[in-house]
């Protein structure tokens, strides 16, 4: 038997104040390391760090690639790259983005549950969509403690609800019940064990180092799973899907990963996209055949021809507008369904 003491949360939307409240209830020498990621755009400049060690008693930073894994430390994903685990090292990458995040929580927790095993904690705290879960159900899987935030009590529940779709959680806890929830569980042995074939462990290990940035072509990467019809909405490139029980994900020839949510979402956005660039042409065009309308009023035949031809491009901008607005409305459906 092993003493969990590697603790990976991941959290999103709502995921600060979360993670604030837990560190402030965290004693000083708490014999574990904690490894967080917090979704935030590439290009902001991240304050994560100083937030957690003023409000607790644990000091928190940016880990430098490489560096030695300490208890009693913070270590926080920085902007636009992975943070991930190997034995007693701590790793910071730029590998392909998963569920279009840098960093990604699945990308830590798979790193660390290969790593570790029953000696890893993984914590899905609040957040939109359903990065964390593939991550969680790895670490339950490979031995590990698996926790959400009770989604009734988060201010996005989308992602402690999507892991109870997949996986049962060991504990589904309420803020206030967390820290000492591991307070307790770092204190006494796990008999948990690995419940994973060998061959699974090895697709784990290759999912691992892509996130690593190692070459997908030398992993075989797209050997790991069934090519799909599908493409990457990242870089275009074919997918193929790989699957975890119920739980299927597809990932790229780069590497890129998309749970089914994060696809679906992805797909959605594209298709507004191409939708806006459609009505922008035909208003461009409903303005053009009007001012030739009015530059050739003195030609009332022809005036008259391009007037209508203007009303269609209207119409059919507008009907272009509805579907956009439909289009809107399937990702809102499918991000409600979440949340």
């Amino acid at each position: 038997m092993v003493t969990p003491d590697i603790i990976v949360v991941g959290a999103s939307a709502g995921g600060i104040p979360a993670l604030v409240e837990l560190v402030q209830m965290l004693p000083p020498g708490f014999p574990a390391a904690l490894f967080v990621v917090q979704h935030i755009p590439a290009y902001v400049t991240s304050y994560l760090p100083d937030l957690l060690s003023k409000a607790g008693s644990l000091p928190a930073r940016h880990p430098e690639h490489g560096e030695g894994v300490q208890h009693g430390v913070i270590y926080v994903a920085p902007p636009d790259h992975h943070l991930l685990v190997e034995q007693n090292k701590v790793l910071v990458t730029r590998g392909p983005k998963e569920n279009r995040f840098r960093p990604s929580i699945d990308a830590l927790f798979r790193s660390v549950a290969h790593a570790y095993g029953p000696r890893a904690i993984g914590v899905v705290l609040s957040g939109y969509l359903d990065d964390g879960t593939s991550g969680l159900w790895t670490i339950q899987r490979l031995g590990g403690v698996t926790i959400i935030q009770d989604p009734e009590e988060a201010y996005a529940p989308a992602m402690p609800r999507n892991v109870l779709e997949y996986v049962q959680p060991d504990y589904t806890v309420r803020l206030a019940e967390l820290a000492p929830l591991l307070i307790r569980l770092t204190a006494q042995p796990t008999a948990n064990l690995a419940t994973l074939t060998q061959a699974e462990i090895d697709r784990i290990r290759v999912e691992v180092r892509v996130a690593h940035g190692d070459s997908t072509i030398d992993l075989k990467l797209l050997q790991q799973g069934e090519l799909t019809p599908f493409f990457c909405p990242e870089c275009q490139g074919p997918l193929v899907q790989l699957v975890e029980d119920n739980l299927v994900h597809f990932r790229c020839r780069i590497g890129h990963a998309f749970s089914l949510s994060a696809l679906l979402a992805s797909v959605t956005e594209g298709v507004e996209n191409q939708l806006y660039q459609v009505m922008q042409s035909l208003e461009e065009a409903q303005q053009l055949l009007k001012h030739l309308s009015e530059r050739f009023a003195d030609q009332p035949d022809l005036a008259h021809s391009l007037a209508v031809q203007a009303e269609q491009a209207r119409r059919r901008a507008q009907a272009v507008h509805e579907s956009i607005m439909k289009n809107e409305a399937l990702g809102g459906s499918t991000r409600s369904q979440h949340s």
